[in-house]
């Protein structure tokens, strides 16, 4: 009879659970031990805060000259760079640029000034990315510009860990990167995995549940990480054309086929906004989302049916 077996570990900087079918104890932790392996290969792709990583490389030589890369990370930023396109720079992979002026490690304790915010701002956007295929370089045209992949990082990361353990034969499975979740496969009775969306008003309830047999989900939400300044919360899910957090929702939940595309698209309409947002979801056919606003008002895409608890 097949089992489930769960593990829970610490990987780029936060906490990760893989779950998966087998057989036996010691062929499932076999697979685990590989799935981490390729996600801490992952992490050392594209850390931006450990030394002598291929993005750590191309911060350090911003402004200065075009830096050799995996042809991984280049596809990689160019379809990221493509996601910057598509919404209008809601999603930006140089925003790492603003963790000058808002930081989310409880030292802050004021807004940063106009001044501040439009300095910091000119050293973010995604068209200053140059990206050359032929010489698998990529180049920050300037200096204090960053890049960093913590938007769709621990997203990649779980979908290599499900390509990896697809390739090893497991049958069923989630790749839990802090909720950035990869599933695929059934439980051993046959019933598809559930996935709850937890109310953002209320960490310790789930409003809604869904059935999800293979793809992937990711939420975005305003509630896990914020700077609180007198009475007021800021967000880190920050407009990167304004260096402003956003205030609009308090979380996103999108399904995708992928976790990657899952955590760009709830990324951004977290930055668009209800309207904008629901209407660029609605013309992707194969992505749904839920939107909760900080009136615990419920909002979705189209084709989507939720199980309201």
């Amino acid at each position: 009879m097949s089992s489930i077996f769960t593990r829970a570990f610490f990987l780029m900087g936060c906490q990760f659970d893989l779950t998966l079918v087998a057989d036996q104890e010691t062929q499932a932790n076999v697979w685990i031990d590989g799935a981490i392996a390729e996600m801490k290969r992952i992490e050392d792709l594209l850390s931006e805060w450990t030394p002598n990583t291929p993005v750590s490389a191309v911060n350090s030589q911003a402004g200065i000259q075009p830096v050799s890369v995996p042809s991984e990370l280049i596809q990689l930023t160019e379809r990221a760079l493509n996601f910057s396109r598509l919404t209008d720079g809601a999603f930006d992979i140089t925003m790492a640029g603003l963790n000058q002026v808002w930081v989310y490690d409880g030292s802050m304790k004021r807004l940063p000034s106009t001044v501040e915010l439009k300095q910091a701002i000119r050293h973010v956007g995604y068209q200053k990315i140059q990206v050359d295929r032929d010489k698998q370089t990529i180049f920050l045209r300037e200096k204090k510009m960053r890049m960093g992949f913590g938007s769709i990082g621990k997203a990649y990361a779980a979908d290599c860990a499900k390509a990896f353990l697809l390739a090893q034969g497991v049958q069923a499975g989630i790749v839990n990167a802090s909720g950035d979740m990869a599933v695929w496969g059934k439980q051993p009775d046959g019933k598809p995995w559930t996935v709850g969306i937890v109310n953002p008003l209320n960490k310790t309830k789930v409003f809604a549940t869904f059935p999800l047999q293979d793809g992937a989900v990711v939420t975005s939400g305003t509630y896990e990480k914020y700077v609180q300044i007198g009475t007021k919360k800021y967000s880190h899910i920050i407009d990167p054309r304004t260096g402003v957090p956003t205030t609009e929702i308090a979380s996103v939940t999108v399904f995708a086929p992928m976790a990657e595309l899952a955590n760009g698209i709830s990324t951004s309409v977290a930055v668009m906004g209800i309207e904008s947002g629901l209407h660029f979801v609605n013309q992707i056919p194969s992505v749904r989302c839920v939107i909760v606003d900080h009136q615990a008002r419920v909002f979705t895409s189209n084709n989507i049916k939720t199980n309201t608890i």
